[in-house]
């Protein structure tokens, strides 16, 4: 006998505050939602969006134990589209997430919008459109040496990250991001050693002398060559296509915020920014309409600072119905605590692929539902370090209804009653 399917409207960790909030949901249909429970709380808001490159973009996904432990079978599943009828179309979406960013930034809020040759020139534009052109801050160039050769134009080697502010009075940090010293970049100056034996290069203009420690930190300019690109190897990557490095969005997320800021971003991919955001001591609230994307980044998080749970809501925009599927869970009162177990996982998709069983699950949890809110207590979650599944899991007795949460390897999450042994 299978276990009863039910709908929630969204999942909290139990007994303890939220750091931050995923959501699944599109844009711009999601954006009068956004304003009206954030507009005008976020400090900072990253955008880094679909780059109108004409592709489909996928995520490479581990399946079962065997996965994680020789790194295949893996199965290439679509995360996003970067499709459009024309450039027209494109543009007007992104006005819409520009416009929704601005009303959910604070007066000394800043933004970053990440972009490549394709439209860099046009979201300036529309970001001079938006924001104002004298809120226009940096046009920062991200140099990589990873990527394609090219032999009919010079290989095309960098990013570029628009950097505007929402008013005059914005927050910016320079010192919270130090950089080490580039030894190619000081040869011309003349080595020296003051009379307190600290070692300095010097350099004359003007008939001043201007001295730089070897002990004082450098900062960074608006061309950033010292973060690479992720290699096919890294350890943070995540099979997702398109993800960016940890390093580059706490950078960003350093110099613009302070402890416990907001910080949003509306095509979240990954996760990289609620990683870096949760590691900084931030809050973040960050949308994707791909559950492949929710999926990954609630993983990631749970597994961030140290491997210490982190919490964290997610919205359930689009919850996956029960027709396709069946799940098999127990759940074992006893007086202080419950043992739920998880026996058994079908569903259509796996069948044609040819995947049985719990390979085709990624996470799962155990928790409560009270009202249309599922809380978790306890989870299990494939990684690397831990490639088998967790086949019972202990909670505490707590109010509401013994509830478990599916979240298979295409990112869709189902929520279940499983069946009470006495």
């Amino acid at each position: 006998m299978s276990c009863t399917y039910i709908r929630c409207s969204a999942e909290k960790q139990m007994g303890r505050e939220g750091r931050g909030t995923l959501i699944q949901s599109e844009l711009p249909a999601c954006g009068d939602a956004l304003l009206s429970r954030y507009g005008g709380s976020m400090q900072m808001v990253y955008l880094d969006p679909p780059f109108n490159t004409g592709k489909r973009f996928d995520m490479k996904m581990r399946v079962g134990a065997k996965g994680y432990r020789t790194g295949s079978p893996t199965l290439a599943l679509p995360a996003y589209e970067d499709r459009w009828r024309d450039r027209a179309q494109y543009l007007g979406l992104m006005r819409e997430a520009l416009v929704v960013a601005r009303g959910l930034l604070k007066k000394e809020g800043t933004i970053f919008l990440h972009a490549d040759g394709r439209m860099a020139a046009h979201l300036r534009l529309l970001m001079d459109e938006v924001f104002g052109e004298h809120h226009f801050l940096n046009e920062i160039v991200w140099s990589y040496q990873s990527g394609g050769r090219a032999r009919s134009y010079f290989p095309r080697k960098h990013d570029v990250i628009l950097f505007y502010a929402k008013s005059r009075s914005y927050y910016f940090n320079l010192r919270a991001v130090p950089v080490s010293r580039c030894e190619t970049r000081s040869n011309h100056m003349r080595r020296a050693v003051d009379s307190d034996g600290r070692s300095y290069r010097a350099i004359t203009s003007g008939g001043k002398e201007y001295r730089y420690y070897d002990d004082e930190p450098a900062y960074p300019g608006d061309v950033w060559d010292d973060i690479s690109h992720l290699q096919q190897k890294d350890p943070q990557r995540t099979g997702y296509d398109t993800q960016k490095p940890l390093k580059l969005l706490q950078r960003i997320v350093s110099c613009s915020t302070q402890q416990e800021d907001w910080v949003c971003d509306l095509f979240s991919g990954s996760g990289t920014t609620a990683v870096a955001a949760a590691q900084l001591g931030r809050r973040f609230v960050c949308v994707d309409q791909s559950p492949l994307a929710i999926s990954v980044s609630s993983k990631r998080l749970s597994q961030t600072t140290a491997g210490k749970p982190l919490d964290f809501a997610y919205d359930v925009e689009a919850p996956c119905g029960p027709d396709d599927c069946r799940v098999e869970a127990e759940v074992f009162p006893a007086i202080s605590s419950y043992t739920v177990r998880l026996i058994d996982f079908e569903c259509e998709a796996a069948r044609e692929e040819g995947i049985a069983g719990m390979d085709a699950v990624d996470q799962w949890s155990a928790g409560f539902v009270q009202g249309d809110v599922y809380r978790r207590c306890v989870s299990s979650v494939r990684s690397q370090a831990t490639p088998e599944l967790a086949a019972t899991l202990e909670m505490p007795v707590c109010a509401g209804e013994p509830c478990v949460m599916i979240v298979d390897i295409w990112g869709n999450r189902r929520f279940y009653l499983p069946r009470r042994r006495y």
